[in-house]
């Protein structure tokens, strides 16, 4: 098998690395979107909410938050899991990292940092 300079899609392998990235910041938006939900509900005891590690990194500015900030945060924090999760979805189909306008594969620096991205930088560039 030759490799190809002009690859199509990323390797098994590959692929796997960015589901690992990807599962991992999955966790971490959940959490954040149940704090942050919790926030909105308050329904949680601050007791238990101030043993969770993520509280601390959010509690100074989770304390000034109102109760409609922490919904648009949520809202957010939901959109970027439902990103993530289509993430997932493409890398079982191995379509995964490959840019929607071009079809070329997207730098894997861009996809480290922007695990959910769908466009080359170059297309989401033209595309603002």
């Amino acid at each position: 098998m030759e490799m190809d300079n002009k690859k199509t899609r990323y390797s098994d392998e590959e692929l796997q690395e960015f589901k690992e990235l990807i599962l991992e910041k999955l966790e971490k938006a959940k959490k954040d979107y149940e704090l942050l939900k919790a926030d909105v509900t308050n329904t949680e005891g601050n007791d238990i909410a101030d043993t969770s590690p993520t509280f601390k990194i959010l509690e100074e500015g989770a304390s000034t938050l109102g109760k409609e900030e922490a919904g648009r945060l949520a809202q957010r924090q939901l959109k970027f899991i439902q990103h993530l999760q289509a993430a997932l979805v493409r890398i079982e189909n191995k379509t995964y990292g490959i840019c929607r306008a071009t079809g070329q594969l997207i730098p894997k620096e861009r996809l480290r940092a922007v695990p959910h991205a769908t466009l080359g930088i170059d297309q989401k560039n033209t595309n603002r």
